[in-house]
């Protein structure tokens, strides 16, 4: 399978966890109205024990291709990429480590939250 097919099942299967009243409650929660710090947003109603499931599953992800979730619009996409990165970063030598903390600081724009 290849690095675009395992993003579309990544975000399938946080689509199939998906709770509407969650995606209608969330974005008050997170403060997307225009000028707060989540403006914009977008929530499909995951649960943060759910996306840590779906983060584990997909734990091999090349951190390179993590980029494609990073900068999605959909929160959970963003928050299950943090998580395998997260979960990469607890396993990784010191070089690895270091590798990561510099993808991370790449990306900081696109994480919010």
């Amino acid at each position: 399978m290849n690095n675009v097919d395992i993003i579309a099942n990544i975000k399938k299967d946080l689509e199939d966890l998906s709770d509407p009243a969650k995606a209608e409650f969330l974005p008050r929660f997170f403060k997307t109205l225009p000028g707060d710090y989540a403006e914009g947003d977008v929530f499909v109603g995951v649960s943060v024990p759910n996306a840590r499931a779906v983060a584990r599953k997909y734990q091999d992800l090349p951190t390179a291709q993590m980029k494609h979730l990073l900068r999605s619009g959909i929160h959970e996409h963003r928050l299950t990429a943090l998580l395998i990165l997260v979960d990469k970063f607890t396993t990784a030598d010191a070089a690895g480590r270091e590798k990561i903390v510099h993808f991370y600081l790449d990306n900081l724009k696109y994480i919010n939250n």
